[in-house]
């Protein structure tokens, strides 16, 4: 499309081009019903099959078995980390929280200051977070880690088992890139901004027996998620475009790509193209993550022998179309976050140019 740029951003980020294109012919008027989603009511009988086309969508391609409901709740996942241990964990419970990134980081330190009972069972924290460290595991019934490291590129690419553990997983920056067998999991939460559709959404699948216990009858009604099942994301007024956007592009994933099984094809094709890129510069352009078979297939960061080098690659990409390689504040250096919907043709263009700008610069 012309004035498109190559969107690198973490989040929000791109969204697949067809279903900009069909939220930009529906905008003023959905479907024929003579208004915007945006302007009708969300208890109103267009609304109800948008938001249960998406639920029955992410249902397919998740496989999401019946144990288990998909909510569409507000808050980030960073209200996630606290309203899901406070739904699952009785004050006798203990959780086991692996430390592996920033987002892990504050998932724990929520966890500690709401009075929960939660034990850092490892952390790469003192090493700059490059790597995924190995957990000495407690008794502990629950279990919180994070499938993807955004800020420091680092990722399971074999998704762990814990036997004997009810798993939590922050999957905000890789959710929907692979297939995941969801009956293993007590509860997975996603901010939908960076694979899933745009800011103001976040998906939650949550095993339906561990919701509506006991002690939950404390907790404010909407911090409830049986409050949620009963009403099928429909207590308060839902994030509805937010949601209507993730319903289309759930449909392009199972639709255009063909399924997570393709949709895993195509991520990995796009992250070998730059790692192949920073491998074979002869140490021109650096990889942070230690562990090679942790590399990340969504965040890839790399750096440049100085922080000019990096700050020049960055201006000069960016006026070639090319944006949002800057690395997160804290950290520095760049990153291209590669998500489901980034096309080939960006990842292609950055790897021309890193070929070029080390032809320039060495």
């Amino acid at each position: 499309m012309s004035g498109r740029i190559y969107n690198f951003s973490a989040g929000p980020a791109v969204l697949p081009e067809s279903v900009l294109k069909e939220v930009q012919q529906d905008l003023m008027n959905w479907k024929g019903c003579g208004m915007s989603v945006m302007e009708m009511s969300h208890r109103g009988k267009e609304y109800d099959s948008i938001i249960k086309n998406a639920e029955a969508t992410l249902v397919r391609l998740l496989n999401v078995p019946d144990t288990h409901k998909v909510l569409f709740l507000q808050g980030g996942a960073t209200l996630q980390f606290a309203m899901s241990i406070m739904n699952l964990m009785t004050d006798e419970d203990e959780c086991d929280y692996i430390v592996a990134g920033n987002w892990g980081l504050k998932a724990y330190e929520e966890a500690v200051k709401i009075g929960k009972k939660a034990n850092l069972v490892c952390s790469s924290e003192a090493d700059g977070f490059t790597y995924i460290p190995e957990p000495k595991l407690t008794n502990a019934k629950f279990l919180h880690y994070t499938s993807n490291n955004t800020i420091f590129g680092t990722c399971y690419n074999e998704l762990p088992e814990f036997k004997n553990k009810i798993v939590i997983c922050d999957m905000s920056s890789d959710f929907l890139s692979r297939p995941v067998d969801v009956s293993k999991f007590g509860l997975i939460y996603a901010g939908a901004q960076k694979n899933a559709g745009p800011a103001g959404v976040t998906i939650v699948i949550v095993k339906k027996d561990l919701c509506g216990l006991p002690h939950t009858s404390k907790l404010p009604t909407i911090m409830k998620y049986s409050t949620h099942i009963k009403k099928d994301s429909m207590h308060n007024t839902p994030p509805a475009f937010a949601i209507y956007v993730c319903g289309l592009v759930f449909n392009w994933v199972e639709k255009e790509i063909g399924g997570l099984d393709k949709m895993y094809t195509f991520v990995k094709k796009k992250a070998k193209m730059i790692y192949d890129a920073i491998d074979n510069s002869d140490g021109f352009y650096k990889s942070p993550v230690t562990n090679v078979s942790q590399r990340s297939m969504m965040n890839i960061p790399f750096v440049l022998s100085s922080k000019e080098l990096d700050a020049k690659f960055i201006e000069e990409a960016a006026k070639k179309g090319m944006k949002s390689l800057k690395g997160y504040r804290s950290v520095g250096g760049i990153r291209a976050s590669v998500y489901n919907s980034h096309p080939v043709e960006g990842v292609k263009a950055l790897v021309d140019f890193m070929a070029e700008f080390k032809k320039n610069n060495s």
